[in-house]
């Protein structure tokens, strides 16, 4: 629950109020005063009568009734306070900055019970425990330092993390990055990251709030209702970018005794991100990057022209665009050459453009122009321009300041000279600007932008699918959960997916029989183990009657062999479809590269269920392959993900796999125009 008392308190005590500064509640309390807060202030001390020039008073209880609490008191001392100021002092909105609560021990996990018991009674809003506090442009209610720059246009910052959130504040400040809000929600006992965005979704107003959104998320709750409302901000014109943290083994354990999360699968999490339209980030670097490509012109192209006095800096710029998929196009032609002519002697305009380091600034508005009126081929202009020491830049990065606030193109400026131009950059800073110092970070940060896809629509198309047919078949399946061939032929097809022939027989002659007719070579598969190829149970390329009659003999001997299947061996790219149900996500679908190779290669794109393709995917695997029905390609998949969440449930929900699904198609490239679809372009949605 969110109040207005927490976004907009007219009266706000710090409970544990100091005139030292060093400690949360002195620190807290000079930040509220330094930040302009109009209401009304107070402290509770009982050693002092005023603490740095605001009233103190001995005890909750002598206090007149206030908004917001901000306590900064051992944790024992807490639950009390709480239920005194919301019952006494009509207080409805706390935050507390104190440790010692669930984060730590059984009984601290107790007294976080206890509060929120009282808070959830009241109807007040609890930000914490274990937290850095809550800021935005009404009030600074933190206890950290930087204090960034807020303004509603600026970024909305939530996180799992206070030492987190300053390190990210730390980050985004030198970048000249703003902010509109800063949440740290610490254990999350009552609002968590997932509230946080809902609230902000629920009450969207899109000419008054901020538009961007950058995450740090330790635990996810509640994976449907983050997918929920942010894709629905996204939709709605916001950009979100997240780090998830606790992807590996030992991240999740430091996680766990970090906040008490609980690491989730990190298939999961790209998934959900992908069908959400969360700009996925690993960094605070890349996080704070991304936050700053956010504030420029949206990207309307993948072109790039690189304009630089620096050929180093420019040259990996370009290797980190292109290893993202972005375009630094070549410049030749009249236009280039006419170009050239009017920069000093030895400069390049091939893209990147160097103007040298005796460039002008007069050569920089120049390429600018050329760029935004002449050069059609080119989406968005990078100006990288730093200083040896020998002359300053003021001037040139006014050119820059000048030509960002009138080119439609989007400018991206890398000012890498932090320290030795420390004063030229600081002035474009404070004229509104963003600067991104390092180009391959900032060359990152383009490509995850690019390539995160569109949110998933929200509407699921199952053209040809029998589930009355689907259900009774499934409640039909023995309960040791194996599926045995028979049932796997009557799920596909019930699904509406085409399969390969096949027969199925415990009988030589008759498994011989049907090679015969359905012509050689042929594959053979033993029906029983689960891992076939790991006992030997599949043989391919069968060509003659004697060969399948030697394999047949063999397999029948394999421990558990209840029948041979024969099938036509086709030739192809093979596939693997497979599926686990994931704790709070629901079922996670996998596709990559199949046969032995997805253990080898671990090259798998996951999503959420259900898989959803967009006309764009369909108009875009047209494009690729105008002769093929591959659209039949997405219909099998969405079906086969569909099936395995009817499936999985019935035979329980903990890892769950569906094995031996392939999916064969003549073209070499098939698992190639997947990956593409589904990690390229904004088309496929979770996965």
């Amino acid at each position: 629950m969110i109040t207005t008392q927490l976004l907009r308190p007219e009266s706000i005590v710090v409970v544990g109020a100091s005139n030292n500064v060093h400690k949360p509640g002195g620190a807290i309390l000079k930040n509220l005063i330094n930040g302009g807060y109009q209401g009304e202030l107070r402290a509770v001390n009982p050693k002092e009568k005023e603490v740095q020039g605001v009233p103190a008073f001995a005890d909750v209880n002598d206090l007149p009734d206030t908004d917001l609490a901000v306590l900064a008191v051992p944790a024992l001392m807490c639950p009390d306070m709480v239920e005194t100021l919301a019952s006494k002092k009509q207080t409805r909105a706390f935050i507390i900055l104190s440790a010692g609560f669930g984060e730590e021990t059984h009984e601290g996990a107790l007294l976080e019970e206890r509060i929120l018991e009282t808070v959830n009674k009241y109807g007040a809003s609890l930000i914490g425990p274990n937290c850095i506090g809550l800021m935005n442009t009404w009030h600074h209610s933190v206890f950290s330092q930087p204090i960034p720059n807020l303004n509603p246009k600026g970024v909305d910052l939530i996180s799992s993390s206070g030492a987190t959130a300053v390190f990210i504040l730390e980050s985004a400040v030198t970048k000249g990055l703003q902010f509109n809000s800063v949440w740290s929600v610490g254990n999350a006992k009552q609002i968590g990251v997932e509230d946080v965005l809902q609230f902000m979704d629920e009450n969207f107003d899109p000419e008054k709030d901020s538009h961007l959104k950058l995450l740090y998320i330790e635990s996810i709750q509640n994976p449907d209702r983050l997918l929920f409302h942010a894709s629905s901000l996204i939709r709605k014109g916001c950009k979100i970018a997240a780090i998830k943290a606790g992807s590996s083994e030992s991240g999740s354990r430091a996680a766990s005794s970090h906040t008490g999360a609980i690491a989730s699968s990190d298939s999961a999490v790209e998934a959900l991100f992908r069908k959400a339209g969360i700009v996925r980030c690993f960094s605070r670097e890349e996080l704070t990057t991304v936050g700053c490509v956010f504030t420029l012109p949206e990207l309307k192209g993948k072109n790039f022209a690189i304009i630089t006095h620096a050929g180093g800096p420019g040259v990996m710029l370009t290797d980190a665009l292109s290893k993202g998929g972005l375009n630094v196009p070549k410049l030749e032609g009249e236009i280039a050459e006419e170009l050239k002519a009017q920069l000093f002697p030895g400069a390049a305009v091939g893209n990147p453009i160097d103007i040298l380091a005796t460039g002008t600034p007069e050569h920089l508005r120049l390429c600018i122009d050329y760029c935004e009126e002449k050069l059609d081929n080119i989406d968005a202009m990078m100006a990288i321009f730093g200083t040896p020491g020998l002359v300053t830049m003021f001037e040139m990065y006014d050119v820059l300041h000048e030509k960002m606030q009138t080119c439609k193109k989007p400018i991206f400026p890398i000012l890498p000279s932090i320290n030795t131009a420390g004063a030229e950059v600081s002035a474009f800073l404070a004229k509104g600007h963003v600067n991104f110092a390092d180009e391959v970070t900032l060359g990152t940060a383009l490509s995850r932008i690019v390539n995160a896809p569109k949110p998933a629509v929200p509407e699921i198309e199952l053209f040809g699918v029998d589930v009355p047919r689907i259900r009774r078949i499934i409640d039909s399946i023995p309960e040791d959960g194996y599926i045995a061939p028979n049932y796997v032929q009557a799920l596909l097809h019930a699904a509406g997916i085409p399969l390969v022939d096949e027969f199925v027989s415990d009988n030589k002659e008759e498994i011989v029989a049907f090679a015969r007719r359905c012509g050689f070579p042929v594959v053979a598969k033993v029906v029983g183990p689960v891992h076939k190829s790991d006992v030997g149970g599949v043989v391919l390329n069968i060509k003659s009657e004697q060969h399948l009659a030697l394999e047949f003999d063999r397999m029948m001997q394999i421990l558990d062999a209840r029948a041979i299947m024969v099938q036509p061996m086709l030739k192809g790219t093979e596939l693997f479809v497979g599926a686990k149900y994931e704790e709070k996500f629901g079922h996670v679908v996998l596709c990559g590269l199949g046969g032995i190779f997805v253990e080898v290669l671990k090259d798998v794109s996951s999503g959420l269920v259900p898989l959803l393709a967009t006309p764009k995917a369909v108009v875009a695997v047209d494009a690729a392959y105008p002769n093929r029905k591959i659209g039949l390609f997405f219909h099998s998949l969405r079906h086969i993900y569909y099936l395995s969440a009817m499936i999985l449930p019935t035979f329980g929900n903990s890892n769950g796999r569906i094995e031996n699904v392939y999916i064969y198609e003549e073209s070499s490239n098939t698992f190639n125009l997947f990956n593409r679809l589904s990690d390229k372009l904004p088309c496929t949605n979770g996965g």
